[in-house]
């Protein structure tokens, strides 16, 4: 594998980075619970001179660096918050927080955006505005669509948008990226049966909603394989299954929830439609009600095949043209589709490498986002941070 292309002086700097990114690992916040980590950032941004608007989403940051007479500008996004998982790591910046874990890498995203700031801050090779966008609640929390509606985009006008998040499994000195559709949509649902209780040994007193909500699970998975197009791809998970509360007694209701992930509208309309038609039909058939919740969070990430094709060539500056490699689309989702939808630019993923970085005191699952035993590889900052600059430094000639 080519060695990657790294500026010098963020290399100097790095383990200083290092060291805030385990601090940052160390004290994880949840999504709006971002006070420290949102302090701790916008700190260190002004002291490197960097002016800073905070409280965009409620705990976000932005920093602006201008430079020259140039109207160009560029938004760089890093997210913020932790996870509500108990951590098995047991190394020295393992999380002091019970039931919060920095277990996506949001804490290196933060410090690799941070270490490009400072970069970019002292040497200002561009002629226009970088806007470093430090971003509350990416999950489940829709921390980005927020600072959407608080003016993000119109208090900070930019031209593109870009995003980058660390990939388990993809080497470490890799980038993943292409153009079009990476991550799909993100909704969810919740079904309720609605019979009527009695006794388990008297079932023809009742309406058991158990066998019908049994019905609508294996029918649900019809949709895919019937009335979807084969080469469309969506995904619909039954996730919670709810009746009753003891043994001997027949429920009144059976509750049913999960989510649906799809790439487009188009097959996500049909998941809806034919959801609730299947859920009628069947309870009607039951002389059953129901009710049926059908919740759209995420929207597809979509790259801009010119963002994309431009964010490509940095990477290949860096780490060479064979070290780029096909995104791969994920049924994973990703709150900064909402600033795509706003504004052209593209999100990738960066090599995370196969779990040699981790330290001694690691858990015993792998090394995978969302899993306790997960730790960002401290290996990648510097290669993150070149890439943040010099997609700014390009963008911005």
């Amino acid at each position: 594998m080519q060695t990657p292309t790294l500026i010098p002086e963020i290399v100097a700097h790095i383990a200083d980075i290092r060291q805030l990114r385990r601090d940052l690992h160390a004290h994880p916040e949840l999504r709006f619970e971002e006070h420290r980590t949102a302090e701790l950032v916008a700190r260190t941004l002004s002291h490197w001179g960097i002016d800073v608007h905070r409280g965009l989403g409620g705990t976000g940051v932005v920093g602006i660096i201008k430079n020259g007479d140039s109207d160009q500008s560029i938004g760089l996004r890093a997210d913020m918050d932790a996870l509500p998982i108990q951590e098995h790591n047991q190394f020295e910046h393992a999380s002091k927080h019970p039931g919060k874990m920095h277990a996506c890498g949001h804490d290196g995203h933060t410090a690799m955006l941070l270490s490009a700031a400072q970069y970019l801050a002292k040497h200002r090779h561009f002629n226009g505005t970088v806007y470093l966008i430090f971003q509350p609640a990416e999950e489940e929390g829709g921390g980005a669509n927020l600072m959407i509606q608080d003016g993000l985009f119109r208090l900070f006008p930019m031209q593109a948008v870009y995003g980058m998040h660390n990939w388990p499994g993809l080497a470490a000195g890799q980038f993943a990226i292409s153009p079009g559709p990476v991550m799909a949509s993100s909704n969810t649902f919740r079904i309720v049966i609605k019979g009527r209780g009695c006794h388990a040994a008297l079932p023809h007193l009742g309406l058991d909603p158990v066998p019908v909500a049994s019905q609508i699970v294996l029918a649900l998975q019809t949709i895919l394989t019937r009335n979807a197009h084969p080469l469309e791809s969506g995904l619909i998970s039954v996730t919670q299954i709810h009746a009753g509360e003891t043994r001997n007694v027949i429920a009144d209701n059976c509750e049913l929830a999960g989510t649906v992930r799809a790439f487009n509208s188009t097959m996500l309309d049909l998941i809806e439609t034919r959801m609730q038609a299947i859920t009628q039909h069947l309870c009607q058939a039951h002389d059953m009600d129901y009710l049926f919740e059908f919740n759209r969070n995420y929207p597809p990430t979509i790259n801009h095949p010119d963002a994309a094709d431009f964010a490509r060539q940095i990477m290949s500056e860096l780490v060479g043209s064979d070290n780029v490699i096909a995104q791969q689309a994920t049924m994973g989702a990703e709150d900064f589709a909402f600033m795509l939808n706003e504004v052209p630019g593209c999100y990738a993923f960066i090599g995370n490498g196969d779990e040699e970085h981790r330290s001694l005191g690691h858990g015993a699952g792998p090394c995978t986002l969302h899993n306790a035993s997960y730790d960002f590889n401290d290996n990648i900052l510097a290669l993150g941070a070149s890439y943040w600059v010099k997609l700014a430094e390009s963008a911005l000639t």
